[in-house]
């Protein structure tokens, strides 16, 4: 009662409300389960993909998450990457190496600081992008940035900036309205809470985001936290609960140094 804001973490935590707007939208077969799901290998080339750099740190993406972004570049010639959310340059650095050009978008070092965060959590934005010549780094806030002042549309967009629903809507909205082509495709990060398991805020904020005139799929990226609209068919499936293991994957870790 003396903090009445408090409220809004109750609120946000409220998974059922969050899923029963989720599945307000029929259109996108939405079921108890998530979305439809598409395997992770439909994207990744034969001989498989190396996500190079990944540090294993907090707050960062699954590799699979970085091997379907790189699959993706991989697959459109000259392909312009655009992101919402830098942190460490990690996805940034890893589309860089298969892409012809990348832009990513992050709040600018005195909205940090004015957040409250440190010089140091400050410094270490664009760790392993800044060294690329091919990435750009911009500095803004998703929701007001002038998104058309850039003068160009993208063939991949990766949405990992603020993951409460209103800023999922917002940037949603705007990427579709000012950076998509008819043939972009949209990759939304933390649409899970982990492979397999919705993070229903997030898909609330990507529905009601997602333009009506929008004809592509959207689905869940099978092992990964990925959501991702294609405008072309992709083979999906229902998602199972508990299903088996399969496909599983081969890793190798490798520790690179300062200059590798």
């Amino acid at each position: 009662m003396r903090n009445p804001w408090l409220l809004n973490h109750v609120l946000a935590a409220d998974e059922a409300s969050w899923e029963q707007r989720a599945r307000l939208h029929p259109e996108r077969q939405v079921t108890a389960a998530g979305l439809p799901l598409v395997p992770l290998t439909h994207f990744l080339p034969p001989a498989g993909e190396t996500v190079r750099p990944f540090a294993f740190r907090e707050g960062g993406s699954l590799p699979t998450d970085l091997a379907l972004l790189r699959a993706l570049a991989r697959r459109v010639p000259g392909c312009r990457y655009f992101e919402i959310g830098t942190w460490r340059g990690e996805s940034a650095a890893n589309v860089a190496a298969v892409a012809r050009e990348v832009h990513t978008l992050n709040l600018s070092a005195a909205e940090l600081r004015a957040l409250g965060m440190s010089d140091r959590y400050i410094d270490l934005h664009g760790f392993f992008s800044r060294p690329w010549p091919n990435v750009r780094h911009l500095h803004g806030n998703s929701a007001t940035f002038d998104l058309a002042g850039l003068g160009q549309q993208y063939d991949i967009v990766f949405i990992d900036g603020d993951h409460r629903y209103e800023a999922v809507r917002t940037d949603t909205r705007r990427v579709f309205e000012k950076l998509v082509h008819p043939g972009t495709v949209v990759v939304w990060h933390d649409a899970s809470r982990q492979p397999g398991q919705p993070r229903w805020e997030v898909l609330a904020g990507i529905l009601d985001g997602l333009p009506a005139a929008a004809a592509g799929q959207l689905v869940q990226v099978e092992n990964t936290l990925c959501a991702l609209y294609s405008p072309q068919p992709l083979p999906v499936q229902a998602p199972v609960p508990l299903p088996d293991p399969v496909p599983y994957f081969e890793v190798t870790v490798r520790p690179l140094g300062p200059d590798q």
